[in-house]
């Protein structure tokens, strides 16, 4: 099982309001986004986690150079003893009811593809490594946390009792996050013991994973040592339970194949009826029909509800159904969206030939996935609100 470990956290000083200077992670966001947070605050995260002020290596020297006068200048401030960081998210989901959960970030052991302890949860795309991995090497610091989902039970248990207030932020979306350390030695040990006691399933973060396990193998390359903090990686892991959690569905484009000519190859394997002009609405119907929805260029939809038979040995997930349906339709691509309003949009101006809205994936589902070893399609599940980048940076220097 793996270890989790406190450590000595690098945060924002006291008189850094959170509001400023805390950023979405750095994938969800573009250029445009990061020149409206740094003229919010020249000390937002982007600065150093999404360095655009220079080009090539310079980047990563620049953001590394960055880091180390804000830490001088008393911007950023290390903490004089390891702790654990509790992550609350308070926020009011897709169906109105107001939720807070809470996690642990905390470093996370970095094991070796397919040795255990730490899981994949779905297939991963292709995506290129090399900017993050050239910025953590720069840094020396994990910047952004991996999001883990802990299969022990209780964990939620030990993390109600606050810790020290630490600061909040609200983001875009109205969601409020609440950091708080937890140094105690016993509450440490606890939540560590918690943690370490059964495997951590990987829900977002899968390339973050990857690059530290790059990066601890380049550690340990150049030192010949085992014990450095390139071992851990920071993570933030919360109770794989569905209080904790809220899954959304992330959504199919298709191109090379038209609406009507996906209806037809997919006749075989659901049973179709008319949804009408497609609008947000939909995904809460398409749930409660037990369907899938296919959307065409001018916005009108089509429920799909699989013929059981036709599925026999497929896994109980939407993007499963879906990729079986279409193995054998030649030059099919598929995209994904998040949103169904961005698929409507997408369709109706040509960027896809048509959409296909899939429902989220279970809390039972995602577990057995974990219990028996196995690995979703890629893109199946989107875990909601997003982890702020910021609050908490981990250090990789001794």
């Amino acid at each position: 099982m793996p270890r989790f470990e406190p450590f000595r956290a690098l945060r924002y000083a006291a008189d850094q309001p959170l509001d400023f200077v805390a950023a979405p992670p750095y994938d969800v966001i573009d250029d445009r986004d990061v020149a409206e947070l740094l003229d919010r605050d020249p000390h937002n995260i982007v600065a150093i986690d999404v360095p655009r002020d220079a080009d090539g290596d310079g980047r990563y020297r620049l953001a590394a150079d960055r880091l180390a006068s804000w830490i001088e200048a008393g911007v950023m401030v290390l903490d004089d003893s390891p702790s654990f960081t509790l992550y609350r998210m308070q926020f009011t989901d897709e169906t109105g009811q107001s939720r807070e959960t809470v996690g642990v970030l905390g470093g996370l052991e970095v094991v070796d593809e397919g040795a255990g302890g730490v899981l994949p949860h779905e297939r991963t795309t292709p995506k290129a490594k090399t900017d993050r991995l050239d910025l953590t090497i720069a840094t020396q610091a994990n910047l952004s946390p991996v999001w883990g989902l802990s299969l022990a039970a209780g964990l939620t248990d030990l993390l109600t009792e606050p810790g020290d207030p630490m600061g909040s932020c609200v983001d875009e979306g109205g969601v409020t996050h609440i950091v708080e350390r937890v140094d105690d030695p016993a509450r440490l040990e606890a939540i560590a013991l918690a943690v370490g006691a059964a495997s951590v399933v990987i829900a977002d973060g899968h390339h973050r994973y990857a690059i530290s396990r790059t990066y601890r193998d380049r550690q340990r390359e150049a030192t010949g040592r085992n014990d450095l903090p390139s071992e851990l990686t920071l993570t933030y892991v919360g109770e794989l339970v569905e209080d904790q959690l809220s899954v959304a569905a992330i959504h199919r484009l298709i191109t090379g194949i038209s609406a009507a000519e996906l209806l037809t190859a997919l006749t075989p394997m659901f049973e179709q009826s008319p949804a009408g002009v497609v609008g947000a609405g939909h995904a809460r119907e398409a749930v409660d029909r037990g369907a899938l929805c296919v959307v065409d260029p001018t916005g009108q939809g089509t429920f799909l509800v699989p013929i059981a038979a036709r599925f026999d040995g497929v896994r109980d997930l939407d993007s499963a159904r879906l990729e079986h349906a279409l193995q054998h339709v030649p030059d099919v691509e598929l995209t994904y969206q998040h949103g169904v309003q961005h698929v409507v949009d997408a369709v109706a101006a040509g960027r896809a030939d048509a959409g296909v809205l899939i429902r989220p994936v279970s809390i039972a589902e995602i577990r057995r996935t974990a219990d028996e070893g196995l690995l979703m399609p890629p893109k199946s599940t989107f875990f909601s609100p997003k982890l702020r980048t910021g609050l908490v940076i981990r250090p990789l220097g001794e």
